[in-house]
């Protein structure tokens, strides 16, 4: 009975992964949230079911009726997310949070397979982001002073990463995080927010030659400073969101040209100094030739994903646990083994929707600095989707960042759900522009019709002193 239970869920989970990308995609048929109702309704639908499926089909894997209690805390907080989102901030984008709860359910759901433990932290992590995450767009819509900070985002951002540079744990040859009271923090995640406003705080008023210039010195220290540590996934990041945000607010070719190139020349470089960077290099080129060492984990992820076909193996049918550190790193290959490459290429499509609308967001806002913001952050979340799920399939060379609010861990985690409340905070304020835009048309035609009227007025005026008899003018033969 388990047997044909895990059989045919697989194929409904896929099903119901489809239509909830299909209507990722729906919603940009219409661009006024109001006619979007019906969709962001049947996402919800889609969403609850294919959560509640997924954890009824590990309750009859495991044989254990406690994992219910556990999908019954996150149904509440992912149900009471969106309910509350929909009722502090009536103008907010609702795609926006349906995909955020969307990928946190799929982390939980591939979480709780794989490790229990991992995932009742991660949950609670998630439960606390949450709370902040609702808050951070009244603030991001109140405060008008936050794009007069660049210095104190620069010099914030460059002091946390070198306090990790100088005493942080060293963890596989990188420094990545360090620990307060128990609590460890990788603070590159969240300098990543910083830094996005730091470059827009810059660039947003004048973007000549010497703001693009001291701005790229405080970039180049943000960078160095991770790649001194070994934390080059971030630092790549950091880079590319740099290049492209100074190519938005500049629209000068030859910046993003010499960004291209000094991007080439650094990899080059980093390539000829740091020895992990070449064991990475050649695990990505030839995985099978060090496949005992270097090129274990990346092997472990392509039989992971080759073996689970379209619709996967099932819920806990797979052996996911065979690839190392596969909660982090590898958690798109351990979908895809269990879920299917057609659920993964939905996951991918999801957050493709998300960045979409990130982007239509910015290309929307009037204000220079939330544009460049909210592009800067789209930019930052989807190129690291890109380095994750490339590295795991072989596409690129192994970079070690997690896939946002899928993977374990706890910083990735409440930065991107930071990210995403930003750019909801950012869309109130492009909803608040379009309804001035509209007063403002509303009195432009007001004026135009009194104008109208007055100057009709003005010649009838004029016609009535030039014929008082009222018998019109006699044409002269």
């Amino acid at each position: 009975m388990v047997v044909y239970i895990s059989e045919f869920s697989k194929y409904i989970i896929a099903v119901l992964m489809v239509l909830y990308t299909y209507e990722s995609f729906a919603v940009f048929r219409y661009d006024n949230e109001s006619r979007r109702n019906g969709i962001y309704t049947r996402q919800n639908i889609l969403m609850f079911a294919f959560h509640f499926i997924c954890f009824l089909v590990i309750c009859f894997e495991t044989g254990d009726i406690t994992y219910l209690l556990f999908y019954a805390f996150q149904q509440i907080i992912l149900y009471a997310a969106v309910v509350l989102c929909k009722m502090l901030y009536p103008k907010s984008n609702r795609l926006v949070m349906n995909n955020m709860c969307m990928l946190l359910s799929v982390g939980f759901v591939i979480l709780t397979r794989l490790d229990m433990n991992k995932a009742v932290k991660q949950f609670v992590i998630v439960t606390g982001s949450l709370v902040a995450a609702l808050i951070i767009p009244f603030f991001v819509h109140k405060f008008k002073f936050l794009k007069n900070l660049k210095w104190i985002y620069g010099m914030v951002g460059i002091g946390a990463l070198s306090v990790v540079m100088i005493l942080g744990q060293t963890t596989y040859g990188s420094k990545l995080s360090y620990s307060i009271a128990g609590i460890t923090f990788q603070p590159s995640e969240f300098v990543k927010i910083l830094f996005v406003f730091f470059v827009a705080s810059a660039l947003y008023d004048a973007a000549g030659f010497f703001e693009v210039f001291t701005t790229a010195v405080v970039a180049a220290a943000h960078v160095i400073t991770l790649v001194i540590s070994k934390d080059l996934g971030s630092a790549l990041i950091f880079f590319i969101a740099y290049v492209l945000m100074v190519f938005v607010a500049t629209r000068n070719y030859f910046y993003l040209l010499a960004g291209i190139s000094g991007g080439a020349a650094a990899a080059y470089i980093a390539y000829q100094v740091f020895a992990h960077v070449q064991v990475r290099v050649q695990a990505w080129k030839d995985p099978w030739s060090v496949i005992d060492s270097a090129g274990y984990q990346i092997t472990q992820s392509l039989f992971g994903i080759s073996s689970g076909g379209w619709f996967g193996l099932g819920l806990c049918q797979g052996t996911p646990g065979s690839i190392p550190f596969v909660e982090a790193d590898f958690i798109f290959s351990a979908i895809a083994e269990e879920l299917g490459l057609l659920f993964a290429i939905c996951l991918i499509l999801v957050c493709v929707s998300s960045f979409m609308m990130f982007m239509i967001i910015a290309a929307s806002l009037q204000d220079g600095f939330y544009r460049l913001v909210t592009f800067g952050l789209g930019i930052t979340y989807i190129f690291q989707v890109f380095l994750t799920i490339g590295g795991g399939t072989k596409f690129i060379p192994l970079t070690g960042v997690t896939l946002p609010l899928i993977s374990y861990g706890g910083s990735s985690v409440l930065t991107t759900l930071v990210m995403f409340a930003i750019v909801e905070g950012m869309h109130i304020i492009q909803e608040e522009e379009k309804e001035q835009l509209r007063k403002s048309l509303r009195k432009r035609k007001k004026r135009t019709a009194y104008i109208q009227r007055t100057i009709e007025d003005q010649e009838e005026a004029e016609y009535r002193d030039a014929d008082p008899a009222g018998d019109g003018f006699e044409e002269e033969e």
